[in-house]
């Protein structure tokens, strides 16, 4: 990508200043330490807008018996573990939790943030990066580890509803439109998503659950506009279930009264 990605480390709640990063500084990797048990976001893609912060869940296990100055820290990243970019703002991580002190082995709890407003990347970084976990040791030397760990790293999208008239004589027709939008990170704005299937959805007064009744496709300007039935009353929504670079959302519901 050859963008800059803005970072600033906290571990042990103790904070960092800000600092432009291209690469990770140089230093040795060393051996004698190991990462596992590492989980980002539970496994869920990491859905990234184009305004609100964004906090990442991780969770990791490291054993050394090695001293180590700051860190230690797992991220998402693309090309080489020490010379590519990294997609994060700031990480909070918490002190070692002993599993095995004879052996050296801590369990971490980290949160990575990601301020879409401050970072530099742009559409073409949608899609899947890799994971890496890396400690800073004494003398600038560090150990960074590839975990084997493919990440999804979407865009946000957004969809609205509305169901019309409210109330509806019983057979008679309700309009539900809507939009469906997508962040655009190039321009940091929310921009129409053409031709995509979406859900409508409807739950009946009393039930718990959504059924879909019909798929729309989005116009050029993302609208969504269709007709159906009025048979009971109940809640209309939108549902859009992302692809490989977007994230899935569903509307907030309206709900229709039939009398």
């Amino acid at each position: 990508m050859g963008k800059t990605m803005w970072r600033a480390a906290v571990a042990g709640g103790a904070a960092a200043v800000l600092t432009a990063m291209a690469a990770v500084p140089a230093g040795a990797a060393e051996g004698g330490v190991a990462f596992s048990r590492v989980t980002v976001n539970g496994g869920k893609p990491i859905v990234i807008g184009v305004k609100e912060e964004v906090k990442v869940y991780v969770t990791f296990r490291m054993t050394t018996k090695l001293k180590y100055d700051s860190g230690p820290t797992v991220f998402p990243y693309r090309g080489k573990t020490d010379s590519g970019d990294e997609l994060w703002h700031t990480i909070y991580g918490s002190d070692c939790k002993v599993v095995n002190k004879a052996k050296g082995i801590c369990d971490f709890d980290e949160w990575l943030h990601i301020e879409p407003r401050h970072i530099d990347f742009g559409n073409e970084d949608a899609g899947t990066w890799k994971t890496a976990a890396r400690v800073y040791l004494p003398g600038d030397a560090h150990d960074t580890d590839d975990k084997n760990l493919p990440l999804q790293v979407k865009r946000a999208t957004r969809v609205t509803v509305n169901a019309s008239p409210e109330p509806v004589r019983k057979g008679k027709t309700i309009t539900v439109t809507g939009r469906v939008t997508r962040a655009n990170w190039d321009t940091h704005t929310y921009q129409g998503y053409a031709g995509r299937s979406v859900s409508l959805q409807f739950k009946a007064a009393g039930s718990s659950s959504y059924k879909t009744i019909k798929k729309v496709k989005s116009s050029g300007s993302g609208a969504l506009k269709t007709t159906v039935k009025a048979t009971v009353p109940g809640t209309w929504r939108w549902t859009y279930y992302g692809n490989t670079t977007s994230g899935a959302k569903s509307s907030t519901g309206d709900h229709v009264a039939v009398r």
